[in-house]
């Protein structure tokens, strides 16, 4: 293994190409224009093709002809710029090619500001295209773990025919931290790809597409990709547990960098003696429904508490798993604001004030110098 100091952008590039890709399509913008500037060093030195495209409309049409040939293909881009791939997401969903996507986000909405966000929950977990379609959606919380999730992301685009996108906020893209690079990286075997478009030589002609004039066959497709996103939830649900234990009295449900910050607020309130744990999805779709509401419900668990940098995206799926067993709190900045682990202590006393009992005496904590970054 290598470690190596890297930025997050150059990291997560790196990682791709150590992943296997060797096309990679993009249009610049921040905060994850330093992907494409090290991938346009690094392509031609891998024998791989690097292309910026006249925008990202056409960046999202450059990758579904190069998915179609059986490529490991990327691209990388932010908040915005995904809105305008959406519409190549969707047929690429449809059309079942294995792409991966990274969305490095930014406040919105409209272009928003470039500040870090996690305003695109909905537009990555609910499908910003048009259909019947579902991606595979990561959320890593450090750099290494941005470099696992991209290797990994490559593999399971090929494992289900399906785009992949890895999502985090401009934190990650901009800071630097120590990662390791396998010397040599090796995955599982994979199906082979008789659908690739690879000449029509000494074979039957086919077409790679996702348009069906006729109804049927369009339910019929729309059926074989819903089972595939079954498929997904029964293998590819992932999580963290942090500090989760009997004794918690508050939950805490976050991801990426904000998850964090939380932890850092959980470790300041350990030591005065109140329990809080942490639930973070590293996959949020699909999303880990049952292990969350086993956490969520734990006896002794006053409420649930949800932080994230939106206007309470992902709290709806938490409010909507938990379904009222637990009481569930919402607590977020948004616009780039990245809320402080002395906002979120003050939340979680909030929280035992409204939901008295014991260790009540002890709420001090929210006064604590270390707590105040004094």
């Amino acid at each position: 293994m290598t470690k190596v100091l890297m930025k997050g952008n150059e990291a997560i590039a790196e990682a791709a190409i150590k992943a296997g890709c060797r096309a990679y399509f993009c249009y610049p913008i921040t905060p994850q224009s330093e992907v494409a500037e090290y991938m346009a060093k690094r392509m031609p030195e891998v024998d791989g093709v690097f292309l910026q495209g006249e925008s990202e409309v056409g960046v999202g049409n450059m990758l579904f002809g190069a998915a179609a040939t059986g490529r490991r293909v990327f691209s990388t881009s932010s908040s915005p710029g995904i809105s305008l791939m959406q519409e190549s997401i969707s047929y690429m969903a449809g059309a079942q090619l294995p792409v991966v996507l990274v969305n490095i986000m930014r406040g919105g909405p409209g272009l928003g500001g470039i500040l870090p966000a996690q305003s695109d929950y909905f537009q990555s977990v609910k499908g910003g295209g048009h259909g019947d379609y579902r991606l595979l959606v990561l959320a890593p919380s450090t750099i290494q773990e941005a470099v696992d999730l991209m290797m990994l992301s490559f593999h399971l685009a090929d494992k289900y025919r399906n785009p992949v996108m890895m999502i985090g906020d401009g934190m990650i893209g901009q800071m630097m931290e120590p990662v390791e690079f396998p010397d040599k990286y090796e995955e599982p075997p994979l199906p082979d790809k008789p659908w690739a478009l690879t000449g029509a030589a000494g074979r039957k002609a086919q077409v790679v597409k996702s348009l069906f004039l006729d109804p049927i066959m369009l339910e019929k497709n729309s059926w074989l990709l819903h089972e595939k996103y079954e498929q997904m939830k029964l293998n590819e649900t992932r999580f963290e547990l942090y500090k989760v234990n009997p004794k918690n009295e508050i939950l805490i449900i976050s991801y990426g960098t904000m998850a964090r910050i939380c932890q850092t607020a959980i470790d300041e309130l350990e030591e005065h003696g109140i329990s809080v744990g942490l639930f973070r999805p590293v996959s949020l779709f699909p999303f880990p429904e049952q292990q969350l509401l086993k956490a969520a419900t734990q006896k002794g668990v006053k409420a649930v508490l949800t932080v994230e940098m939106s206007t309470a995206q992902m709290h709806e799926d938490v409010q909507r798993i938990v379904m009222g067993k637990t009481p569930t709190e919402f607590f977020g900045r948004t616009g780039g604001v990245v809320p402080s682990p002395q906002e979120v202590i003050d939340q979680v006393m909030g929280l035992l004030d409204k939901y008295p009992g014991k260790k009540k005496a002890q709420h001090s904590a929210s006064k604590s110098k270390k707590a105040q970054g004094k």
